[in-house]
């Protein structure tokens, strides 16, 4: 099982995205991030997109095209309804790659890897990534919740390899599958910071003068704690909640109306391009108040920006930020109101936070380097197949 190019280089198909390039997820960033530079090493990259409109409403949707950045894009059919994408999607995508001539077929995410069977039966290498235990989100009803475990045990019976972006998960499917994974956590990129134009504009916010949540409105989030400790705080400062719902529109009507009798909350809805970067680099503290991640990119890009964070103390937090942010404790919202209120109290604090977190963030979590590791696990499968057809023939 050579690599099916003559160049030498790997023939690499990846699904469970929604689309890329796009930023309705964190799953779409890896993907674009990892298939963009592996393009660009010379591999021969197809990623299946969903059909369908974006997550946050059509008016987001972007032109249709059959490449992006050397990669190769194919939409797959899709029934756009709550519960039905992504099962559908990766269906059909996973068909498609198993008639394909891939060396190596990448699954992302817990739901879509129920089809990583497929592939694998025309005997396609699988490389299975858990961007996080997805079946304990409260947003699926039981039937998701149900299939979803089914993706997590195909992923830890029939995959290849499985990458897992945290200790904690590692040690999850130790324990419940005895199936041990490869450690390959996300990346991120030094950005330049944009001035608040657009922001002020717009939402008529400046340097400085909000706190920011910046992610999909969605209850693992722990956005009601948030709400109902910023208004305990005592500030002049807006809290600005940027982001769209996920099949959670109910959910974010209910934060609205949380929401409601305090002018200094702000939804922004969905965001991206020149006002993301200008949120990013103006706030006064970025605040991830979650219940469950996998590993949020949404926090490393803030503290690349060199922002002062806040997060809840689950491991998938506290391992990516270390000492260089303020912890509080998960699910209290008393207990961030108080943090909250020293950070408002204490600039100098908030100060030091932000000169040590680029650097910091910068240092550790490095795309080009996760792309390097990804590869090796791909060229290492594909090297043990061709070792043993050898051994077959012989």
């Amino acid at each position: 099982m050579k690599p099916v190019h003559n160049d030498g280089k790997l023939n690499i198909a990846m699904l469970g995205h929604k689309r890329i390039p796009s930023r309705e997820g964190g799953i779409e960033v890896v993907i674009e991030e990892l298939s963009t530079r592996m393009a660009a090493l010379g591999h021969h990259v197809t990623c299946y997109n969903r059909k369908g409109h974006h997550v946050s409403g059509k008016a987001f949707d972007t032109k249709k095209t059959d490449s992006y950045k050397g990669v190769r894009l194919k939409s797959v059919f899709t029934i756009d309804k709550k519960g039905l994408a992504a099962m559908s999607a990766s269906f059909f995508a996973a068909l498609h790659c198993a008639a394909g001539n891939y060396d190596v077929v990448h699954f992302h995410a817990e739901g879509p890897c129920a089809m990583l069977w497929l592939p694998k039966l025309f005997g396609k290498r699988c490389v299975a990534t858990i961007h996080g235990l997805d079946h304990r989100r409260t947003k699926w009803g039981k039937f998701a919740s149900t299939y979803i475990m089914l993706g997590e045990k195909c992923a830890a019976r029939f995959a290849d390899e499985v990458i897992v972006l945290s200790r904690g998960v590692q040690e999850y499917f130790r324990k419940t599958y005895g199936r041990e994974t490869v450690f390959v956590p996300n990346g991120v990129n030094r950005p330049v910071p944009e001035k608040a134009e657009l922001i002020t504009e717009k939402f008529g916010v400046e340097k400085n003068s909000y706190y920011l949540y910046l992610g999909r409105l969605v209850p693992e989030k722990g956005l009601k704690y948030l709400i109902e400790a910023f208004k305990k705080v005592k500030t002049e400062k807006k809290l600005v909640i940027a982001g769209g719902s996920s099949d959670t529109d109910a959910y974010a009507n209910d934060l609205k109306e949380l929401a409601k009798d305090d002018s200094r909350i702000l939804f922004t809805g969905f965001v991206q391009g020149k006002l993301l970067k200008e949120l990013y680099s103006n706030a006064y503290v970025y605040v991830l108040p979650s219940d469950l991640e996998g590993m949020p990119l949404s926090l490393l890009e803030a503290m690349s920006y060199g922002n002062c964070c806040v997060v809840s103390d689950i491991a998938e937090c506290t391992e990516v930020v270390g000492d260089k942010a303020a912890v509080f404790k998960k699910g209290n919202s008393a207990d961030l109101a108080r943090v909250l209120q020293k950070l408002e109290d204490k600039p100098e604090t908030v100060k030091k936070y932000k000169d040590e977190a680029a650097d910091y963030i910068c240092g550790r979590y490095n795309w080009d380097e996760v792309t390097e590791k990804t590869l090796g696990l791909y060229e290492n499968k594909v090297a043990e197949a061709d070792r043993y057809s050898g051994e077959i023939v012989s």
